[in-house]
């Protein structure tokens, strides 16, 4: 965990959302310690909720786990207006099946992904989305 770094953008974006009051969940494959040294170290402060870690089950590439933060923010259309941001394929298939958007951010070790059909949409950096977003 000493050699973990933030995505580039990742401030960026994340400002950019709590800016306009959108919620944050994060649905990842890590344990719990990772993920709290990332949002403690690096984004203090900020609120996601759900955290989904690799304890829920099924564990992705299942959409359960986005499913479960639709169903939290008692979203009416399934996950349908969710946007689902990851690195690998597992991110997509899940985002894709649970009906989300999805964008990849994108790699050379993940670059084959980029014209997936389970990709949507595909970012090198963070704020890319805020533009996006816009």
């Amino acid at each position: 965990m000493v050699e973990q770094e933030p995505q580039p953008g990742l401030n960026q974006l994340i400002t950019y959302l709590e800016s306009r009051r959108i919620r944050m969940g994060l649905c990842t494959r890590n344990f719990d310690a990772p993920v709290t040294h990332l949002l403690e170290t690096f984004l203090p402060g900020k609120t996601f909720s759900p955290i989904i870690t690799r304890e829920f089950k099924p564990p992705k590439p299942d959409p359960a786990g986005i499913l479960h933060i639709a169903q939290a923010w008692g979203l009416q259309d399934g996950a349908e207006s969710l946007i689902m941001v990851g690195d690998s394929i597992d991110d997509m298939v899940a985002g894709y099946k649970a009906g989300a958007a999805t964008v990849l951010l994108s790699c050379e070790e993940n670059e084959n992904l980029e014209n997936h059909e389970y990709t949507g949409l595909s970012v090198k950096r963070l704020d890319e989305l805020v533009r996006i977003l816009e």
